[in-house]
């Protein structure tokens, strides 16, 4: 199998962060030398009005003598002005259905207005466009170890963005840059809640039916990545955004990886440890999609439970706290199960599910698409399609309307979101198989 297109050995990887550092540097220098231009400009004296341009030419800021106008300081839609950039831009395109954005805007065009969280790849802050009014996330890329390259993470999260376009994935609206190169922001429409936060919020738990319309979002989102070859690698509850009219956005593709037919080994260092699944604690080298639906799962059953299904302490007792609820695995419902790394040192006391007594006021068609995302062999487990089209979403109540669902306070629009789950695991080690 080919190297996954991101892994940083792989060439296109390394056109993909020259591409995006050589892309920053140009608008870094054409923002400083228009600001130069400006400076001269005020201090030279008046000059006379300059003649007509000739017919058939457009005159310009710098045809007429003038100070740029705020029009002028836009992007081009040209390629950027340095040959180095346009290299690397064209490497990329090359590879990718899509450029990487270029003519990147100043980070001084929004007002920060409060910081919503941060976390291992970034900082989070809601912002207001100065020119628009418009209140938007800025996302600062932790780019401290510059001398490291661009972070692989970031690449990842940018090109995952602008690859899956969908009503439920978060938007990227553009990139813009500080005064320096470690000053790189995504700027992404701003949503106001996240699951979590509602989750120990709310007075009163989500109705059925409003969980059903939940999921359908969350399993169209995860549908629509596996059908352009991601993994997102990290859903959670704090990963689902839900902004005031009941819409899903699913964010924060820091961890998300595309993967090839046939599989090619990857890191089982990944998923936040909650809502990891079983083949990844048990040291697997080769995954898939299926760890995603392990994870909305958990997410599923969290909706229901309004706690989280599985809060371990650390991998051993995650494993624990799975195999008690439902049942020690073996190689008879999970082939190949005995040959993983870790399942040695297991839990091997056989035991029977008890997910029906914990789940006892739902109904048998709510059971069985949960025990269908959480089946231990991955290649039994339900697909998001498979998912989409089982009868409990067709049973009585039907899917609540999203307009119907109620407004709660916005802790991300002014209070410091508080982090009550573990974080996503650190990529501060190795790089390879990511």
């Amino acid at each position: 199998m080919a190297p996954s297109k991101w892994d940083v050995e792989d060439p296109e990887g390394a056109a993909l962060e020259a591409a995006a550092k050589a892309a920053v540097r140009a608008s870094l220098a054409k923002r400083r030398r228009i600001e130069k231009e400006q400076r001269e400009a005020a201090r030279a004296p008046a000059a006379p009005a300059a003649p007509a341009a000739p017919a058939g030419r457009a005159e310009t800021a710098a045809d007429s003598g003038a100070s740029p106008s705020k029009d002028s300081l836009a992007p081009s839609s040209r390629a950027t002005e340095s040959p180095q950039a346009n290299r690397a831009v064209s490497v990329a395109q090359s590879h990718y259905a899509h450029a990487p954005i270029q003519g990147c805007r100043s980070v001084r065009i929004f007002d920060k207005l409060n910081r919503i969280e941060e976390g291992s790849y970034g900082i989070v802050i809601r912002a207001k466009n100065r020119d628009t009014g418009e209140i938007v996330a800025l996302k600062q890329l932790k780019l401290e170890k510059e001398k490291e390259g661009f972070p692989i993470t970031s690449l990842r999260e940018i090109y995952t963005l602008m690859e899956a376009r969908h009503p439920n994935i978060v938007e990227l609206k553009e990139m813009v840059v500080g005064d320096t190169l470690s000053q790189v922001y995504l700027v992404m429409e701003f949503v106001e809640h996240d699951l979590k936060t509602l989750l120990s919020t709310m007075r009163t738990p989500f109705l059925h039916s409003e969980v059903k319309t939940l999921m359908i979002q969350i399993l169209s989102a995860v549908e629509l990545l596996h059908s352009r070859w991601i993994i997102h690698r990290d859903l959670k509850t704090s990963n689902l955004l839900m902004n005031n009219r009941g819409q899903i956005k699913l964010a924060d593709f820091g961890l998300a990886r595309m993967f090839g037919d046939p599989l090619g080994k990857m890191t089982s260092l990944v998923v936040t440890l909650w809502y990891r699944a079983p083949e990844l604690l048990l040291g697997s080298p080769e995954y898939d999609t299926a760890v995603d639906l392990w994870s909305v799962g958990c997410i599923f059953a969290e909706l229901l439970l309004r706690e989280p299904l599985f809060p371990g302490k650390n991998e051993a007792d995650q494993l624990s706290r799975i195999y008690c609820l439902l049942g020690a695995p073996d190689d008879t419902i999970w082939p190949g199960y005995s040959v993983l790394p870790n399942a040695k040192s297991a839990p091997k006391t056989p035991r029977k599910s008890t997910l029906a007594h914990k789940l006892r006021d739902c109904s048998p068609a709510t059971l069985d698409l949960l025990n269908g995302l959480l089946t231990y062999d991955p290649s039994q487990r339900l697909s998001a399609t498979a998912a989409l089209a089982h009868p409990y979403f067709s049973e009585a109540p039907p899917p609540a309307h999203p307009d119907t669902f109620g407004s709660f306070p916005s802790a991300a629009a002014g209070e410091r979101r508080q982090r009550t789950s573990p974080s996503a695991p650190s990529r501060r080690g190795g790089r390879r198989n990511l």
